[in-house]
């Protein structure tokens, strides 16, 4: 007899200030990759799925986005810089 199946495994992996696309609202949206593992006898033995997500933190919405625009967010937000993905704008004060 052979168990197997999948084991998912969401991590964070910045938080920025985006101008949500969905509601307009200068709001936090998580960047988060969702990773998704093959398993043989509930040991996890490699990824076969691997997502990147922003959700804003006002109404929920959740936007996919490629592997190098999450690293592109990532690396703005840690020079101080944020940009919003596939069309949204940076959240600047007035």
């Amino acid at each position: 007899m052979i168990i197997f199946g999948t084991k998912g495994y969401l991590y964070q992996l910045a938080i920025l200030t985006l101008v949500c696309a969905r509601c307009g609202n200068p709001a936090a949206h998580t960047l988060r990759k969702r990773v998704t593992k093959f398993t043989l006898f509930f040991v996890p033995l490699f990824p076969f799925s691997t997502k990147y997500t922003t959700q804003c933190t006002f109404c929920g919405a959740e936007q996919q986005m490629t592997r190098e625009q999450a690293e592109q967010l990532q690396a703005q937000e840690a020079g101080g810089q944020a940009y919003g993905p596939a069309g949204q704008q940076p959240y600047q004060r007035p």
